[in-house]
């Protein structure tokens, strides 16, 4: 795959990784073993995936996997309105029944109640769902069950990429990375246990690749520990 440095959707992170910009949230293209999609973004924005994916020198066709970081409508909204996608879905064990639709998220969170009320702007991916647990490998990537945002979140690293796919368990703020607010979780408490859990023994990686925000290119893994150990002190 070959791109320009930049362009109006798509960001070349490095020679391997692009990011996709979305109104407020992000998609990431890898060219791993397999082109490699994580995450889709929203159902109103196919048509930039589409366009992006092309800026980046391929092809709707040739994603090869997608990697969800977890169940939400601007991060898996577009797959089931991508006629032309045609790879295996993994997704955290846990959301895995809200994408296949054979479960609701849970009524007794707020975050619960805002994913029923966006479930009606999905349309589920006809398209192989396939279940993951913590430390499955995919390619070079590594997943980490990291639940609290959601019950089944998950963040990929690749130490080959010399990156790490975060979704939800962060975001960018200002220029910094900052834990994602009490209101946008099921489980704070958890959230944050799944964070400092993470920056104790995860790989050293240099790119940080938040689901909402901007990326950093540098500096990933002390950006995420130095995260981790404000959670530790800080107070809802």
């Amino acid at each position: 795959m070959t791109a320009g440095e930049d362009c109006s959707m798509v960001t070349r992170l490095s020679e391997t990784i692009w990011w996709v910009d979305f109104p407020g949230v992000n998609a990431y293209l890898v060219d791993d073993d397999v082109l490699t999609l994580v995450d889709a973004g929203p159902p109103l924005y196919t048509h930039r995936l589409v366009n992006a994916i092309t800026q980046a020198g391929g092809a709707l066709s040739s994603v090869e996997r997608i990697l969800i970081t977890h169940y939400d409508f601007d991060h898996v909204g577009a797959l089931g309105k991508l006629k032309a996608l045609d790879a295996p879905v993994y997704i955290g064990r846990a959301d895995a029944p809200y994408l296949t639709g054979d479960r609701k998220p849970s009524i007794r969170s707020q975050k619960g109640l805002f994913q029923r009320a966006a479930h009606w702007a999905i349309d589920l991916p006809d398209l192989p769902i396939v279940p993951i647990d913590d430390g499955k490998q995919l390619g070079s990537f590594t997943a980490y069950h990291t639940p609290g945002h959601t019950p089944g979140h998950m963040v990929y690293i690749s130490e080959e990429h010399d990156a790490g796919f975060l979704g939800d368990i962060v975001w960018e703020r200002r220029g910094s990375i900052d834990m994602i607010p009490w209101f946008l979780c099921e489980d704070y408490e958890r959230t944050k246990q799944s964070l400092v859990d993470l920056a104790g023994h995860v790989p050293p990686f240099e790119r940080i690749c938040p689901g909402h925000g901007v990326p950093f290119t540098e500096g990933g893994r002390d950006r995420l520990q130095a995260c981790a150990d404000g959670v530790t002190v800080k107070s809802i």
